[in-house]
């Protein structure tokens, strides 16, 4: 097998198989196949996409290639919860106590340095002395205690990923939906959740600036986690102004919480209490939107 021949394939629009998928990942991450290769075979990902099935295989590939995480013991229902982001999106920091006091938890790798925006880590290290899991042991023993555990990227979950992404960013191929589906399910798969709920951020704020790109971002994510037998959802919100009021790291925690006791901005509240009715529809404690919210409103107004 020769990987010229994998890329003049994908390059001539034909399926991959599984075998010639997993052949040029695991060589390229064991450094035998150079970064020119790689970077033609992303270029032709870009332009021909890839099936459902090879996209299961690429992130499949991309998961065995770091450590995953589970959670044995832990009976609480564990949602993970991921925003692809935008300015004023503190939306983890208010829905984790929220899920927590709805019978469940939250267990999730969360973002740092995201740019202008700040990633949840970032938000969190405004409180002077906070410290998050650095260590697969740390967040499976924080996770048992509380049932509530988030970890900044770490360099052995997803390798892969790392590697990949450092090469689409400089090849102009970041944008490709694929690969941004692959590179966000990698991660929320390799760990383990009961459930996954996508927060698709569109519009000018947002990375999908438009709803005909931000539907093929959800729908590939939702067919990858299908694949791969996940409880999964997939939401569309609007990021054309920033969410709330507050914008910065600090600011946001307060808002955060201010959001908690019943005080924060009306469309941040209504997204918080959409996302957290969705976890109870998924856990399959409510049936509709609406008594979901009723549920989060009350946990809100305790």
């Amino acid at each position: 097998m020769r990987i010229v021949d994998i890329i003049q394939k994908k390059r001539e629009k034909e399926i991959l198989t599984d075998e010639e998928i997993r052949f040029l990942l695991e060589n390229y991450q064991a450094g035998e196949v150079p970064d020119y290769q790689i970077a033609s075979f992303l270029m032709a990902v870009y332009f021909n996409g890839m099936t459902t099935e090879e996209l299961k295989v690429f992130t499949e590939t991309m998961i065995d290639s770091g450590e995953t995480i589970d959670f044995p013991g832990v009976e609480k229902f564990l949602i993970d919860k991921h925003s692809t982001g935008g300015v004023g999106d503190k939306t983890t920091i208010a829905l984790a106590p929220i899920f927590g006091a709805l019978g469940m938890g939250t267990a999730k790798l969360s973002g740092k340095g995201l740019g202008h925006t700040g990633g949840t880590i970032d938000k969190f290290e405004s409180i002077k002395g906070f410290k998050f899991s650095n260590s697969k042991e740390e967040l499976v023993k924080i996770v048992n205690e509380t049932g509530t555990g988030l970890m900044g990227q770490a360099d052995t979950i997803v390798p892969l990923d790392k590697k990949l992404y450092a090469l689409r960013d400089v090849t102009a191929t970041v944008s490709s939906i694929p690969l941004i589906a692959s590179s966000i399910m990698s991660k929320k798969l390799a760990v383990h959740a009961d459930a996954i709920i996508l927060d698709v951020k569109v519009g000018s704020g947002a990375f999908m600036k438009n709803l005909t790109e931000a539907r093929k971002l959800a729908q590939t994510m939702y067919d990858l986690g299908k694949a791969f037998d996940r409880n999964i959802v997939c939401m569309l919100t609007n990021m054309d102004e920033p969410l709330g009021n507050a914008v910065g790291n600090s600011l946001e925690i307060v808002e955060a919480v201010e959001t908690l006791k019943g005080n924060g901005p009306e469309d941040f509240t209504y997204l918080v209490e959409v996302l957290g009715a969705q976890a109870l529809i998924l856990k399959g404690d409510v049936k509709t939107l609406e008594e979901g919210i009723e549920r989060v409103k009350e946990v809100i107004e305790i």
